[in-house]
């Protein structure tokens, strides 16, 4: 099975070992990985912050980036929710509709194309300790992800997964949301972590990388015992060099 790898600006940027080790979980998944090297981003930053036709400019350039591709899977529910949703709004009766139409079907989150493209939920990671699962805005709302990622997780030796309060409440990122109203923002990391360590939680797991971004900076500036990880992390923890696929 082909693959065409999406690397968000975030992961990019911040997180590449995220991108390699979603990169050996696809090809443990039995997937052939392409990848781009003129890709940039989708264009969410300009869009949320109101700069539509900055966006759009973004926008096409990644759907021309993308138009060939078979499936597009990438680490991140937030950029893939841009995507299938806030494209939509740039792209629809335009000259762009049906090619944004056609990739609109084509891209996934990592999880759910592992669920239900892949068809696969082991991958022999190993983690010890408690887990909580966070769910992101993006995943939950646009991409409608929920029971994929706790599936997959369900299959990590020696990981606890426990359900918190509010898991599907905003972790206050938003964003530029985060700049603009960073008290707010502050307190709505503070719930959460606070949520994750009623459970005595190890860990915050996420699909999103700038959900945890978000969350780690809150929990490094007040020194909280609990970390964050995404979820490809987790899935391609404990592996040895020597593991067959």
């Amino acid at each position: 099975m082909n693959v065409t790898l999406f690397i968000p600006c975030f992961v990019d940027q911040l997180y590449p070992d995220t991108a390699f080790n979603t990169i050996k979980l696809l090809e443990k998944a039995g997937c052939s990985v392409q990848y781009n090297p003129k890709q940039t981003c989708c264009g969410q930053p300009a869009y949320n912050a109101g700069f539509w036709e900055d966006a759009k400019e973004v926008g096409a350039k990644f759907l021309n980036d993308f138009k060939e591709s078979g499936y597009v899977v990438a680490p991140s529910s937030s950029c893939v929710g841009m995507v299938k949703s806030g494209f939509n709004d740039l792209f629809t009766n335009t000259m762009d509709h049906n090619t944004c139409r056609t990739l609109q079907g084509n891209i996934f989150e990592l999880s759910e194309f592992l669920i239900h493209i892949a068809k696969r939920d082991y991958f022999g990671a190993e983690l010890e300790g408690k887990a909580v699962y966070h769910d992101a805005c993006s995943a939950l709302r646009e991409c409608k992800i929920k029971d994929e990622p706790r599936q997959l997780l369900s299959k990590v030796h020696g990981l606890e997964m426990l359900e918190m309060a509010d898991t599907d409440t905003c972790c206050g990122f938003g964003g530029t949301f985060a700049v603009k109203f960073d008290a707010i923002s502050s307190a709505m990391a503070e719930q959460k972590i606070n949520n994750a360590l009623d459970q005595k939680a190890d860990y915050i797991i996420s699909a999103d990388i700038s959900c945890l971004m978000h969350l780690q900076s809150y929990i490094d500036k007040n020194h909280i015992q609990i970390k964050t990880m995404h979820i490809a992390d987790v899935l391609t923890n404990g592996w040895l060099e020597s593991t067959e696929y």
